[in-house]
């Protein structure tokens, strides 16, 4: 599973993903740290990468031009970075299904933090 972290998850999410996540990258050790949204997402589809965000500009994206790529849309607030990597690691087995699926282009987890 490859998948290429967006500009608002910090690139140290990787060093806490387990083998399933091995590939994986973010926007600025690609050096696309200033690149627009456009770029990114063609970026992800010539590199058959999976993007990861947390807002809906490329599920935008995803409406008007099709998939691949398919985007991962993390909607749980703002999240420490090892909190972050367990929303992943919590859904693992939902992320591959859905990367298996061949009609959907977006995959939303939304997490609801309790207090």
């Amino acid at each position: 599973m490859r998948l290429l972290f967006d500009q608002n998850i910090s690139h140290n999410v990787l060093a806490m993903l387990p083998e399933q996540y091995q590939g994986s990258t973010s926007v600025k050790l690609e050096g696309l740290w200033d690149n627009s949204d456009r770029e990114i997402w063609e970026f992800a589809r010539k590199n058959n990468f999976t993007i990861v965000t947390q807002n809906s500009d490329f599920n935008d994206l995803n409406l008007l031009l099709g998939f691949p790529p398919k985007i991962i849309w993390v909607r749980c607030g703002n999240l420490r970075t090892k909190d972050f990597a367990n929303v992943l690691l919590n859904h693992v087995d939902e992320i591959f299904r859905f990367l298996e699926d061949n009609q959907h282009g977006c995959f939303e987890i939304v997490n609801i933090l309790k207090h």
